[in-house]
């Protein structure tokens, strides 16, 4: 399974919406990034990142409630830079196979979990999941689930509350129907009605109903653009006064996550204890020679007002952070404060790499 885990690391997408985050997964053969709808439904376009691209926005082009299948635009320059994987062409899908999950858990780096199928034929309403026990969690919504041979055979989508490890995933003979429906569109935007199961496209919905049933539906292309209200909002405007695509920034409910230089900062909201969160991940500590940089972060500590450097918990990241009570925050304050925070993140994860030997993150 080593390899098949390895291999997943070049195909599999973290997904970032301005409600959610999840894991889309590129399928090479049919141009397009696999989803779950519940992961972009209502979004006209999510961002996506991965390993060896760049994160940017993409277009939602297809969406499907019934299945909670969505697929996303996928760009030629992306096309050239992720691998090809396949999906299983078999009939039956065995009790007892051994197989791995893998996606983006809470919107973190990508994981991978083993398991077995305890049941490939579980059902609900008229629809088939693949009942296992390899470990889902928020975020790992829209990855694969993967055999032995490296072959998809399944969508995760949901887990049982407290359910100890029980997970399901969509059996891959649905996510081949809608491929092979979906392909008929000629570049155009779709979706499946949730009434009829129609697949219809953009060009044939009349005002907002199917043509089909009358039922109203909501294709990707009939979205509102994503706006933000209240501390949020004031949030996303000083994030781009400061110069950066809030658009791109976007992973969840008030939560964002910006790069500068070498720094990965991670702004967040928690309106019921009124704070703002900036968090700037810089690098990790190395084996050896600790304590220069425990002194540095001691020192910096009595020199940076504002802000704080530490290492927290049992982890190995140093950390940079600053945080805000909402009563207190307008545009220019914002702006200022993290404006400091990412300067400074960027100049002080460069000075623990070049001069204390700290690890890049990436490491």
């Amino acid at each position: 399974m080593k390899e098949v885990i390895e291999k997943y690391k070049d195909v599999v997408i973290q997904i970032g919406t301005p409600y959610s985050v999840g894991t889309g997964f590129f399928l090479k053969r049919h141009g397009v990034i696999v989803t779950n709808d519940h992961v972009v439904r209502e979004n006209k376009t999510v961002t996506i990142d991965g390993k060896g691209i760049d994160k940017q926005l993409t277009r939602v082009l297809y969406s499907d409630p019934n299945y909670d299948l969505a697929f996303l635009e996928v760009s030629n320059e992306v096309r050239g830079k992720l691998m090809a994987v396949e999906l299983f062409e078999g009939e039956e899908i065995n009790q007892g196979e051994s197989v791995v999950a893998v996606g983006h858990p809470f919107g973190y780096e990508y994981a991978a979990t083993q398991g077995i199928v305890s049941n490939p034929r579980h059902l609900k309403g008229e629809i088939e999941y693949l009942q296992h026990d390899a470990a889902l969690n928020p975020g790992n919504s829209g990855g694969p689930l993967v055999d032995e041979q490296g072959r998809v055979i399944g969508v995760n989508t949901f887990i049982i509350q407290d359910g100890n490890s029980v997970g399901f995933s969509l059996h891959v003979k649905y996510l081949k129907n809608a491929i092979d429906e979906f392909s008929k569109s000629k570049d155009k935007t779709g979706g499946r009605c949730a009434t009829c199961l129609n697949v219809i496209f953009e060009d044939q919905v009349q005002g907002k109903y199917c043509p089909h049933c009358g039922s109203e539906v909501l294709l990707p292309s009939m979205c509102e653009e994503y706006e933000a209200s209240g501390i949020a909002r004031t949030i996303e405007n000083f994030i781009t006064r400061i110069g950066h695509d809030v658009r791109l920034s976007r992973m969840g409910p008030n939560q964002w996550n910006i790069k500068e230089g070498s720094a990965s900062i991670h702004i967040s909201y928690n309106h019921n204890e009124g704070l703002i969160y900036g968090d700037a991940y810089l690098c990790k500590l190395p084996k050896t020679n600790i304590a220069p940089i425990y002194e540095f972060i001691l020192k910096q500590n009595y020199e940076i007002e504002g802000l704080s450097l530490s290492v927290p918990g049992n982890s190995q990241d140093v950390v940079l952070s600053l945080f805000i009570y909402d009563r207190y925050l307008d545009e220019r304050t914002g702006s200022e404060l993290f404006r400091k925070l990412f300067l400074k993140a960027d100049e002080l994860d460069n000075i623990l790499i070049e001069q204390y030997g700290a690890l890049p993150k990436e490491e």
